[in-house]
Formats: structure tokens, sequence, C-alpha cells
């Protein structure tokens, strides 16, 4: 199959590829003449592990390529994927001026009967505004080409995105006939040798199914969030209350684990876009305010414990504080809606001097970051603690693990761990000499068994 892929962005360029890889020919197109250069050297704009190699074996195979050529590549494609950005509006709801930007460009240089696929995360109705938009630019031209539009959803997890999209636990496709259905299930066929997971519905839910996975997730997130806010008052353990609930098998043990609060470029836009679509048709998604509300009150708990414990030791000001992981989560450069933003911004309010690192997202954090003396920029975890009165997890990128703690209390001035992961055991991380504050559990400090109640 001949496929064109419109947007090399996060998902435009994960799901080409894995196109690719699978034998079909893709044309990656994007308007953005930079970024197609760049890609076109064999450099990757974004951090995805495993997809740098899987995208120069296909360059050299001949089977993926990339281009800022609009009608050449739609006259030699059979199914053309829309994956460019949807990011929210003022308002919370999903922009979908580059879906329709797109739609009248196919409409403007179709010339054979095709098949056009949303494949951005796009709020119910679009997939008929694209299919209406090419027809008008058709009508324009007075020319008569046959086309269809489906709904194919992504569900791609940053740092993990290769595996999902070539061993997926579900496809789902909305379709109005059963041509397009045979065409997409065609595709994705090689995806499927094992177990067939396509789940074929109409268009409107395969639009809303996307919205709701991640407000499900995003949900029980913060759930778990105000259930680790309970527990640091009633002296309880949120990981026994976590195992205890996961093992239900109606609950499931996954997405339950506290910590600073979700980001990243999917959560916190489409929760925010699933309340809009609901005001829109005149219903409160009330669960989905709260879950909102929580996420962005959780982002404060850090600094909140940072504040506490330090108020009988002089204020955080003029404090060294290092910050081990900057990106949303591991495995990735995305900064979008990280937490460690909303703990750095809040920090500097309270005159802080920051030493930070993370093993992949530096670049990208200092393009969002101001270029100021406070901020040091460090080369690794270690270089981070030298003479930081605290060390604060925001990401459990795995090399952080197993810390050498001997080395880091000799570079330290302070002896405080805030664990914004619970990556570490309490009583273990005060017998190595620190006093140790995570979410949901009860703080100990260096060397004995007290706890030491935060606020």
């Amino acid at each position: 199959m001949k496929i064109l892929m419109i947007g090399v962005g996060y998902v435009g360029l994960v799901s080409g590829t894995c196109f690719a890889e699978m034998g079909h020919t893709v044309i990656c197109l994007d308007i953005n003449p930079s970024r197609i250069n760049q890609l076109n050297q064999g450099f990757i704009p974004i951090y995805e592990p495993g997809l740098e190699e899987m995208v120069k074996r296909n360059i050299k195979s001949k089977r993926l390529s990339f281009t800022t050529d609009y009608p050449n590549s739609i006259s030699h494609s059979d199914v053309c994927f829309i994956a460019v950005d949807t990011p929210s509006n003022a308002l919370g709801e999903a922009d979908i001026s580059q879906v329709e930007s797109v739609a009248k460009m196919l409409g403007s240089y179709l010339d054979h009967e095709c098949l056009i696929v949303t494949k951005s995360t796009v709020p119910v109705g679009t997939t008929f505004r694209v299919a209406s938009i090419i027809t008008s630019e058709l009508e324009k031209r007075e020319a008569a080409i046959a086309f269809d539009v489906v709904s194919n959803p992504e569900f791609l997890k940053e740092g993990n995105a290769i595996q999902d999209f070539m061993k997926p636990d579900r496809v789902i496709i909305g379709v109005n006939n059963a041509r397009a259905a045979a065409i997409m299930q065609d595709i994705y066929s090689p995806f499927m040798l094992n177990h067939d997971r396509l789940l074929v519905m109409d268009i409107p839910s395969a639009e809303l199914s996307k919205y709701a996975a991640n407000a499900m997730l995003a949900t029980r997130i913060s759930f778990m969030n105000e259930m680790a806010a309970l527990c640091e008052k009633l002296n309880a353990n949120v990981n026994w209350v976590r195992k205890a609930i996961g093992a239900d098998d109606r609950v499931g043990n996954k997405f339950l684990y506290p910590g600073v609060g979700y980001g990243g470029s999917c959560l916190p836009k489409d929760v925010k876009a699933l309340i809009a679509q609901g005001n829109g048709c005149d219903t409160q998604l009330s669960i989905l305010e709260a879950v909102q509300k929580v996420n962005q009150n959780q982002k404060k708990l850090m600094g909140s414990k940072l504040s506490a414990y330090f108020a009988d030791k002089g204020g955080l000001s003029g404090k060294t504080i290092a910050i081990l992981g900057l990106s949303f989560k591991p495995d990735t450069d995305d900064m979008r809606e990280a937490s460690s933003l909303v703990l750095i911004q809040d920090l500097l309010k309270s005159e802080v001097l920051l030493r930070l690192f993370d093993p992949i997202a530096m670049s990208k954090a200092r393009s969002l970051l101001p270029d100021l003396v406070e901020i040091t920029w460090c080369q690794d975890e270690y270089e981070a603690a030298q003479d930081a009165d605290a060390i604060v997890l925001m990401t459990e990128w795995k090399q952080f693990r197993f810390l050498d703690f001997h080395l880091i209390l000799k570079k330290m001035k302070g002896n405080v761990l805030f664990d914004g992961r619970n990556q570490y055991q309490p009583k273990e991380m005060a017998k190595k000499g620190l006093d140790y504050i995570s979410i949901g559990r009860q703080s100990v400090l260096a060397e004995t068994d007290a706890t030491i109640l935060h606020k």
C-alpha cells in the first residue's frame, strides 16, 4: 500500500515509520522545510527509543521518504493519513485549524480515488468536517473524484510508542461503509497476524473513544493522588492501598501510581477538550473537571513539601535545590505540561538556586526556561547534587534507580531527598542518612523511624 502521512510530528513520524517497517511504502509530508531537511539528513527531531534506527533502516530500503511537495505526494498515494497537531486553544477546546488546512490541500490536489484517514486526536464531528471541506474544494475545481474519510485515532505512549504501534492492544476504525473498512483492515493486517484487535465502529464513536480512554487514565491518576493525600493525613501507606485495589480484577493495577501530576501532549489536552465538548452540547463533565483541578494542585505539591520542610530551617530563599528529571515521563524528551516546569517556576519565585539534570530533555528544557544565573545545567545527577540543600526526583529515569547515595551525601550541603515518584523505600533511605519525603507515605528522618508530617 502507498501511504501518505501528513504531519511529521510525534504521531506522524512514529506511525509512518512503523507502517514502512511492515512493508508499506510511506511518504511523510510536512510544510516545515527545516524539519523535512533534518529528517532527510538523518536527524530525528524527537526522542523515542528505537525510532532513529528504524527511520534510517527504512530510508535505506526506500520504503520511507520525506517531502514538502503536496501535489506530487498526494498523486502517488492510495491512503492519506492526517496526523497534524490539535493543540488546546484559550477555551480548552481542540484547535483543528491544521486539520482543516490539510483538508483544503487534499481537496485542492486530489486527482484520483483515495481514502482519507484522520489520525490526529480530534473532537467528534471533525471527520465529517474534513469530508465537507474536501467536497467543497473539489466542487470549486469541478472535479468528480470519489473519496472516503475514516477515523483512526492513535494510542501511542511516549517512550513505548514503537511497541504500541507494532503490537497494538486495539486498532480503532470509524467508518461509514464496508469498502473503507476493508482497506483499513488490509493496511493493518501485518500488525494483526497473531490476534485480530481491529475494532470497526461508527465515526463519532471512534473519535470519542480516544478522548474517553485518556480521560479514564487521567481519572485514575488523579484519584490515586487524592488517595495519597489522604494516606499522609491518616498515617496510611498509599503503596499498600494501591496494591490492594489493583488486585481486584475489576480495577487492575495500571495507572494507579501517585506522583507529581500527569503531563505530556495527551492527557492534559484531551481532558480539557472533552470538558469543552461536553460544554458545547450542554453536558457538564463534573468528574473530569475535578480530575483537572486535582492534577493542577498536584503539580504544586512538591513545592509545598519543600516549603514545609525548610520552614524551620531559614526558609527556601537562598537554598540550593537539585532537580533530577525534567521531562514529563522517562524515555522521552517531551517537556509539554511537565510537572518539573511548575516546580521550577515556583522555586524561582522563592529565590532558590537550581541545579538541573535530565538524561535526554536538557535541550528542550533550556528552550523553555529563562537564561538565569540562578539555574545551573548539570552533566549528571552527581554534579547536580553538588552543594545542594535538597534533591528532588521528578522523573523516574532508570539510571536514578540505584544512585550512589554515599557519594551524593558527600557532595550535598543538606541531606533531604524528595521523591516525587515513590521510587525508594523510606526506611532504607533513612538508614543511608537521608531525610526522605515521598507521596502518600509518612516521611522519615535520617537514621530514625520518627515521622515528620508535612501539611
